[in-house]
């Protein structure tokens, strides 16, 4: 299956459309995404809760970490770069936390609202390897910078 992300942007749009409650957002998205793609193995996000601090966050999929530091995996570079992750091979990060043994590549987006406050990580997960594009990055940030826009 192939994602349609002109066809994913515009349901996510109308259905987050005038929503400001950001865990309302981040279930919406994270089913929403997810089922658009069977690359997408565990799509979830995690929420900054406490200075340098990620908490899960609403997610489909098993059973994800329950606490990552900005200082570890590439769930935490992701939220102390401020910049998108694409990994192609997760064993080839280094410091990668094993949230699933079954994970081989990784897309981890940061997650601002229109006021530039990081509220936390999208975090994309596969069972195969180098499953993510450039393309995939933009358009998930384009994607995200919609839906959290009016985020709290």
């Amino acid at each position: 299956m192939s994602i349609n992300y002109d066809t994913l942007s515009k349901t996510i749009v109308s259905l987050t459309e005038g929503e400001a409650d950001t865990v309302a957002l981040m279930a919406t998205v994270a089913c929403e995404v997810h089922h658009a793609d069977d690359r997408f193995d565990w799509t979830g996000f995690y929420r900054v809760v406490a200075p340098e601090l990620l908490k899960i966050g609403p997610y489909q999929g098993g059973h994800g970490c329950l606490v990552i530091p900005f200082a570890r995996g590439v769930c935490g570079a992701a939220a102390r770069t401020g910049e998108v992750q694409l990994v192609p091979d997760v064993d080839a990060f280094p410091g990668h936390i094993a949230c699933a043994s079954s994970t081989r590549s990784e897309l981890v987006l940061p997650v601002w609202n229109g006021a530039g406050e990081l509220l936390g990580v999208f975090d994309i997960d596969s069972d195969q390897p180098d499953a993510f594009t450039q393309e995939d990055a933009d358009q998930m940030s384009a994607i995200l910078a919609a839906a959290f826009k009016d985020a709290a």
